[in-house]
């Protein structure tokens, strides 16, 4: 339902934006913002990343209705593509909204449209291929990292601490940093929980599946190699569930929901979804698949910078959002959630560690790994 809604949203604001003209006639203080949200390579209707971009930008748009959206869907995900996709639309909005990794190249482009402002989510930019530093902002850029091996912690938490079968899997889209963040924090969150709880679960990998990152390292893991691919997702959902992995954490996008179907279509397999709260999605009849979510609050971090925009306060930064923003956690809600009582109050226990410091997960590039994590 919530996916029919944005997009008959998406619909409506389109025609709306038709209408209303070139960018030089927004109206002043913002509420007449023209907003392009570009994804690859899956839309603004996976459920997941682009979706929960998407809902901060209507989240706007709903308190600002002379603001219009037009989502624009790059289907190869090809970064030079992506980018080329960004800059094919540049001159006519106020405000791009870029989703992923894959986009981190428009600081070129940003440079040469300084009256243009950029959401980048995901990634910092890059001038010429180099990554900008965090005190080397580009002015008309806010890009936003997020500390995914936080929620990817919680999740193998989660996992280790309500499989039945003692055999766990993390499934990816791209080894893009924010993937691999994901896969070594579910790594660690199994390890802490093995290791403070008495438990020996099994992170199960394929290596015919396994990743390569950004450095051309391999990182192991259960990779799909795309976001948009859902029949080898359900391909890898089944290889491993046939290994004996009765719950998996599914970071997948779009090519995750074939992991979704090879849950729903086994018996006793439950997955864990990854971004956004997708209980909903693991509807199965009269049960549902999903034992909690992973959450990355991408939504709360489009909406805040869009209204910076509208006030006038927007500037261009460079930032890595954590739990202690709560840009971070899991679902552990009554209703949205299936864990134990007893599981949820150990894994807040763990955050509440992490927050502090105490516990500091695995990441793609900050000195930490699975092997080495300890606390």
């Amino acid at each position: 339902m919530k996916k029919v809604l944005a997009l008959v949203l998406a619909s409506v604001m389109t025609l709306s934006l038709a209408a209303c003209g070139g960018s030089d006639n927004a109206a002043e203080g913002g509420d007449g913002l023209k907003i392009a949200i570009v994804s690859s390579p899956s839309g603004v209707d996976d459920g997941s990343f682009n979706q929960d971009n998407y809902n901060g930008v209507l989240k706007f748009i709903e308190e600002n209705p002379g603001a219009t959206v037009t989502p624009i869907r790059e289907e190869s995900g090809d970064s030079a593509a992506a980018v080329q996709a960004v800059a094919d639309v540049v001159a006519d909005y106020d405000v791009i909204v870029c989703c992923g990794f894959q986009f981190a190249g428009i600081g070129n482009l940003a440079q040469e449209n300084p009256d243009t402002k950029f959401i980048l989510i995901d990634s910092w930019p890059t001038i010429d291929g180099v990554e900008v530093t965090a005190d080397q902002v580009i002015e008309n850029v806010y890009a936003a990292y997020y500390a995914e091996q936080e929620s990817g912690f919680y999740a193998g938490m989660a996992a280790a601490l309500s499989t039945k079968s003692g055999k766990v899997a993390v499934v990816n889209g791209i080894a893009y940093p924010s993937n691999v963040n994901y896969q070594y924090g579910f790594e660690c969150g199994v390890k802490y929980a093995n290791e403070t709880q008495g438990l020996n679960v099994e992170v199960i990998e394929l290596p015919s599946y396994a990743g390569t990152d950004v450095t051309g390292a391999n990182v192991g893991g259960n990779y799909v190699g795309n976001f948009s691919d859902e029949a080898t997702g359900k391909v890898l959902g089944n290889a491993l569930i046939a290994e004996g992995v009765d719950i998996m954490f599914v970071a997948a996008g779009a090519s995750g929901n074939g992991v979704f179907t090879a849950a729903k279509e086994a018996s006793g397999v439950m997955v864990i979804g990854c971004d956004v709260d997708q209980y909903d999605d693991g509807a199965n009849g009269d049960s549902n698949v999903v034992l909690t979510s992973g959450l990355k609050v991408m939504h709360d971090t489009v909406y805040n910078v869009l209204n910076t925009v509208k006030d006038g306060s927007f500037k261009g930064q460079n930032v890595t959002l954590t739990a202690t923003t709560d840009s971070t956690g899991y679902v552990s809600a009554e209703g949205r959630c299936q864990l134990t009582a007893e599981a949820i109050e150990k894994i807040n226990a763990a955050q509440a560690d992490l927050k502090a410091g105490k516990i500091v997960p695995a990441a793609n590039f900050n000195g930490v790994t699975p092997e080495s994590f300890a606390w």
